[in-house]
């Protein structure tokens, strides 16, 4: 690849992957500000901020075929249109159920951001490279993070958080544009377009659901990926001032360097996972190792080990993302051509999943009364957070069942003339 076709394949959906996550993040910042002007409890923030979750997962299967059959570029510009007007809806209302509604929106709206590159990647990079260059994007999904922590507060200086989406609405615009006209577009794009029909790809998406990777690789990488979503876009915040008494300053510093190691690790697993692979070492492995340390990280946090908060959590991050590694390791393992649906229905797993966690853990917070000055019990945090721990555990132990009930199968992918959907029934479960 050239660098001029790298740059237009990358950067554009590297500007839309950033602006994602700092929609994602951005409620750990503005939560004290959402509690004093709109008035809700551990519970209905929860429901606040997970609602993103859920309509971005809900859009997963639909997107799947839409970037199959239409690519990623068309897909991705529309729907970050849909993400503006959901950031000028919060940015505008007045009732919790205003704020819902935008916050849905934008969720829905930005729900091809990662999707749309890993797709791209696919259609133009070697299966090599597919690691780090899912990495590169995850790290800039770190750099969302971060720009969601001291920036955020910094504009909260000269600004209020509806100014703050203001702008965030001019910038998603944007950036749809930008991928629009920027973005390289696949000739067989086209070709898939006229050479399937929808039942053929709804087969196949069907297909991949029934596959026995799914089952085995997926759920206990589910569970460590949502739980960390869930925690490090809404409850580190709250934690830190709850239960470490950290400022609201000292918060947000905490946050950013928090998400500076996020990025750190999503470059280091990339760049791990890319070296071990020359080596003969599937990704799954790699991930599963990662996986396995962070439970260990866990059970530190909640048992208050002698660590210094802005570290313990930093490892949460590092290796709370090591699930990341398995999109590449899925993306592997079926034909091209089902790439989009292959990511995206694991993407919806994850997604469903934060948005339970991220809700529920605001409801188990909740069972313990809130203090004044609107401050969360300790031990709400902690019963909280021992539940996500305990279905991790659980999944951890099927994911070691269920590889001695089905060998993992290997996929062989088709040659490039027969990347087009096959008929309804075809067997890619070899």
């Amino acid at each position: 690849m050239g660098t001029v076709l790298t740059a237009r394949v990358f950067l554009p959906f590297m500007l839309g992957f950033f602006l994602s996550y700092l929609f994602r993040s951005i409620n750990n910042v503005i939560a004290p500000d959402l509690v004093r002007d709109v008035g809700v409890d551990a519970s209905g923030l929860g429901l606040l901020t997970g609602v993103y979750m859920i309509t971005f997962a809900a859009f997963q299967m639909p997107l799947g075929i839409l970037l199959d059959r239409f690519g990623p570029r068309r897909t991705e510009a529309a729907l970050l249109m849909f993400a503006a007007a959901g950031a000028f809806i919060f940015a505008t209302a007045t009732s919790p159920a205003a704020l819902i509604a935008g916050r849905g929106l934008i969720g829905f709206g930005v729900s091809a951001c990662l999707m749309a590159a890993f797709k791209s990647f696919v259609d133009w990079l070697p299966a090599e490279r597919l690691p780090f260059a899912n990495a590169i994007m995850f790290a800039t999904g770190g750099i969302g993070a971060m720009s969601a922590t001291v920036p955020v507060e910094t504009a909260l200086q000269f600004t209020d958080w509806r100014g703050v989406f203001l702008f965030l609405t001019a910038a998603a615009v944007g950036v749809a544009i930008l991928i629009f006209a920027v973005v390289p577009e696949k000739a067989e794009h086209r070709a898939m377009v006229g050479g399937s029909t929808l039942g053929q790809q709804i087969s196949g998406t069907l297909q991949i659901l029934r596959s026995p990777v799914i089952f085995t690789i997926a759920p206990f990488s589910t569970a460590t990926q949502a739980t960390t979503m869930a925690v490090l876009t809404l409850w580190t915040g709250p934690w830190l001032r709850d239960v470490a008494g950290w400022s609201r300053a000292e918060v947000a510093a905490g946050l950013f360097w928090i998400a500076a190691a996020t990025t750190a690790g999503y470059l280091a697993s990339g760049w791990v996972a890319t070296r071990l692979a020359r080596r003969g070492i599937r990704p799954e492995r790699i991930a599963v190792t990662g996986m396995i340390v962070f439970l260990g990280v866990q059970v530190l946090i909640l048992t208050d080990a002698p660590i210094p908060p802005l570290a313990i959590w930093s490892l949460y991050a590092i290796f709370g993302i090591s699930g990341g590694v398995m999109y590449a390791s899925l993306s592997q393992k079926f034909p091209t051509h089902l790439a989009g649906r292959v990511n995206t229905t694991f993407n919806m797993f994850i997604f469903v999943y934060a948005f339970a966690a991220q809700w529920g853990i605001g409801a188990i917070i909740n069972l313990w009364p809130m203090a004044p000055n609107g401050q969360f019990a300790a031990e709400g945090y902690g019963r909280a957070f021992l539940a996500m721990l305990g279905i991790q555990v659980a999944l951890f132990v099927w994911w070691l069942i269920s590889r001695l009930i089905w060998r993992m199968p290997e996929i062989t992918r088709p040659p490039p003339d027969r990347e087009l959907d096959r008929a309804p029934g075809g067997d890619i479960s070899r």
